[in-house]
């Protein structure tokens, strides 16, 4: 009886062993399963982690299709710029220096003001009994006749000759037969102002 009642002992503790190994057998099939489906949903995969690599270089190495450009039309101008002090500078040199042109200082000084009157001659000399053409300024003295005098015997003598003046402005000639220089002036017969004289060589 002792004999038989031996190997249904130890059948519990064979029975214990298979349990074990079935359940160690079936938890690491249950946490091999959760790794795998764990790591495909955090992107661990091989696969997908080089096909990611592979779009990312694609991407970054993409060089778009040149395209003719069209050239301007218009024409291409330059701008000269300057810098402000320099013209400042510039201005102020030449208002401070004074001008050496002796042609702007002339006209500037023969320029007559309003009121005088200013004489000039077409010619210096003529031969005896030519016309003397002269000319003149008189701003202000619009409508004003002008009396024109002959130097003669150390003093001024009037001349059987006159001329108005019109838009600031007179002309007209006279004639001699005394030879050698002859000195002429006109005066305002109104005003008495008197033009400065002209030299001319007569004969």
């Amino acid at each position: 009886m002792s004999d038989q009642q031996e190997p249904r002992a130890d059948r519990p503790v064979l029975n214990g062993l298979v349990a074990l190994v079935a359940v160690a057998v079936g938890v690491g099939l249950i946490l091999g399963l959760v790794a795998m489906v764990g790591s495909k949903v955090l992107g661990f995969g091989g696969d997908d982690g080089d096909a990611a690599a592979d779009t990312t270089v694609r991407q970054s190495m993409y060089l778009p299709t040149p395209a003719k450009t069209d050239e301007p039309s218009g024409p291409l101008i330059t701008l000269h710029t300057q810098d402000p002090d320099e013209t400042d500078t510039s201005s102020t040199d030449s208002t401070d220096e004074p001008s050496d042109d002796p042609t702007a200082e002339s006209t500037e000084s023969e320029s007559p003001k309003a009121g005088e009157i200013s004489l000039q001659p077409l010619q210096t000399s003529v031969a005896s009994g030519e016309r003397i053409y002269f000319s003149g300024v008189y701003p202000g003295g619009e409508g004003a006749i002008l009396r024109v005098q002959r130097w003669e015997n150390g003093g001024w003598a009037e001349f059987p000759a006159s001329v108005g003046v019109t838009n600031g402005t007179f002309s007209s000639y006279v004639f001699t037969g005394v030879g050698g220089l002859n000195r002429f002036r006109v005066v305002d017969s109104d005003s008495g102002t008197v033009s400065n004289e002209i030299r001319i060589q007569v004969g």
